[in-house]
């Protein structure tokens, strides 16, 4: 063999844990398992973006409890040779011929594809055992208290399990769908709230989206446990829940891309790869579908001799970007019209693959980088909203647990900017903030894409208060309403606050909110006929928001035209008033 053929790759189980293909309590008819999985990257010696054909195609499994004896994998008297992959989209399921147990398990590949180099990715389906030199070992198994449907769902399941909760507890939730897939499946919400079907004025709203990537199912489940949880716990009167429950409107979509779960979920946890499933049926990636608008935004900023004519928020969408032609999925045109209808103030969309935090902006600024950090205006509240469910996530921010992959965010407490990451161009966290008023970050909740279902109840209980927490984080910053002298709201008043270069709008009822981080801060309400009213607001350290409201008086114009037309006439203008008359005294003069 050649010295590259005897290259290793060494993965170890955490101590107390053994590999044992013994049958997991959910599947009795799974069988000991090995499963290799392509990687488009190997190495840092690989081009960026030069995706390499590179996949193993036979090899051996050796297993060891010291990691210096190490047993070949036999098939009778002789090493058993596994089949790897013929192609690098398709995910190999092997089977050990027997069971066996043991602490850390080696592979070593036989041979790979032809001018290739060995690249493979594996995934071990094995129950952890007891340490049999410590009779006080506790199991490494994370139980729940929690009676709630713990299981892979489909689009049908999925369906069901909504209405069971909406059932369940009918005075708090809502069913209803914000469009349809290419396929024509319904993309289904659940609102939870104590009038449920109507915006409350001064009460934030708030929404958990999943299943972006139709193939990351663990945030889909995960939301689907959450409106359960909050259903039960609601009725059994849990203070905290029913507090959230009654001064937050909250909105759960498990599943943006159904299609693409329908494709992952047929070949399970076992055999889903890592993309299959994650595009919509007609191949687009909705993660970065939404329009550009972070460009405009900095070109326009960039143009200092010319007077800005792009606001620093609610940006409006191009054109083309609207046209029929463009290449956008009817699933992010629904996303869109939801977020443009309904006045959200935070959001998360749960994602997989990683376990990290990533707040905007997703793009970087400088044309010519890939990695770059990219503060928005609001990059401290943004920072504080990544940590609040980062550090209380069970794994995120604990320096023991390995990483996912090669990127170790322990630096920036399981938090990263998205744009110092990898940029996005056009990401629906980049379009909230610039386009409406809401908050937006992605949350990868699991190393894993696709766990089996056995893991569920763990990644639950990982997940649990950072769900909770995060949804919280709403109440943090300043609200109010923005009245006229005759207590009517103003919709679509300015909220801006000194300092900090993004301001919002209030919704059709004049009510806002702003997220702000402990401080005092100066702010000024202003809308179109009005004369603008500024303010100090303290925002403290408790969770609640600061009541900051404002009352506009009309500008002079503003009541001469009311005047105006309420007897029927016309207002003056007044630029076109003295032209009129310029004109007249030189026709005399002449």
């Amino acid at each position: 063999e050649s010295a590259e053929g005897e290259r290793e790759s060494l993965k170890q189980i955490p101590h107390g844990a053994q590999l044992s293909p013994t049958t997991p309590r959910s599947r009795p008819d799974l069988k000991p398992r090995v499963r290799c999985d392509y990687s488009k990257m190997c190495g840092s010696s690989d081009v960026l973006f030069s995706f390499r054909s590179d996949w193993v195609t036979s090899y051996k499994v050796m297993v060891s409890n010291d990691s210096h004896t190490w047993v070949t994998v036999k098939n009778g008297s002789g090493d058993m040779i596994f089949e790897g992959n013929s192609e690098k989209e398709i995910p190999v399921l092997n089977e050990l011929p027997v069971p066996m147990v043991a602490r850390y398990i080696r592979i070593n590949p036989r041979s790979w594809f032809d001018n290739g180099s060995i690249c493979m990715r594996m995934e071990i389906l094995g129950c952890p055992l007891p340490d049999p030199n410590n009779y006080y070992h506790r199991r490494n198994e994370m139980t729940t208290t929690d009676d709630l449907d713990f299981k892979h769902h489909n689009y049908k399941e999925m369906r069901q399990l909504m209405k069971v909760v909406n059932e369940m507890c009918p005075n708090i939730t809502r069913i209803y769908n914000i469009g349809k897939s290419h396929q024509g499946l319904k993309l289904y919400a659940v609102e939870i709230s104590d009038h449920p079907g109507e915006h409350e004025v001064g009460e934030p709203e708030f929404h958990y989206i999943a299943g972006a990537h139709g193939n990351e199912v663990l945030g889909r489940e995960l939301t689907l446990l959450l409106m359960q949880f909050l259903c039960q716990e609601y009725l059994a009167h849990n203070a905290r829940i029913v507090h959230l429950v009654e001064e937050t409107r909250i909105h759960i979509l498990p599943s943006l891309n159904p299609d693409g779960y329908e494709k992952a979920y047929e070949g399970g946890s076992e055999l889903g790869g890592w993309s299959l499933g994650r595009w919509t049926h007609d191949g687009i990636d909705i993660n970065n579908n939404f329009p550009d608008l972070n460009t405009l935004l900095w070109e326009a900023e960039d143009r200092k001799n010319i007077a800005r004519k792009v606001p620093n928020h609610y940006i409006a969408i191009p054109e083309w970007f609207l046209s029929e032609n463009a290449t956008v999925a009817v699933e992010t045109r629904a996303v869109i019209a939801w977020m443009e209808k309904i006045p959200f103030v935070l959001g998360g969309n749960l994602q997989g693959g990683e376990l990290v935090v990533a707040y905007p902006y997703d793009m970087v600024r400088s044309l010519w980088k890939t990695q770059e950090p990219s503060p928005t205006p609001d990059d401290h509240v943004f920072r504080w909203l990544a940590y609040s469910y980062a550090s209380t996530h069970r794994l995120m921010t604990d320096a023991r647990r390995r990483v996912c992959h090669t990127e170790d965010f322990q630096k920036e407490d399981g938090t990263v900017n998205g744009a110092s990451w990898h940029t996005v161009a056009g990401s629906l966290n980049d379009f909230s903030y610039l386009h409406t008023n809401c908050f937006e970050l992605s949350i990868y909740v699991g190393c894993d894409k696709y766990p089996h279902e056995s893991e569920l109840p763990e990644e639950w209980e990982n997940n649990r208060e950072s769900l909770i927490v995060f949804m919280e984080q709403v109440h943090r910053g300043i609200k109010g309403v923005v009245r006229d002298f005759h207590g009517k709201g103003i919709p679509s008043a300015v909220i801006s606050v000194e300092g900090v270069n993004h301001d919002i709008r209030t919704a059709s009822d004049g009510d806002y909110w702003r997220l702000l981080n402990p401080g005092e801060y100066v702010v000024t309400a202003k809308a179109e006929g009005f004369t603008s009213s500024t303010k100090n607001c303290m925002v403290g350290y408790d969770m609640g928001a600061t009541q900051c409201d404002f009352t506009l008086s009309k500008t002079n114009l503003a009541r001469i035209r009311e005047i105006m037309e309420k007897f029927g006439k016309q207002p003056i203008s007044l630029p076109a008033r003295r032209l009129k008359l310029r004109g007249r005294k030189r026709r005399q003069r002449g």
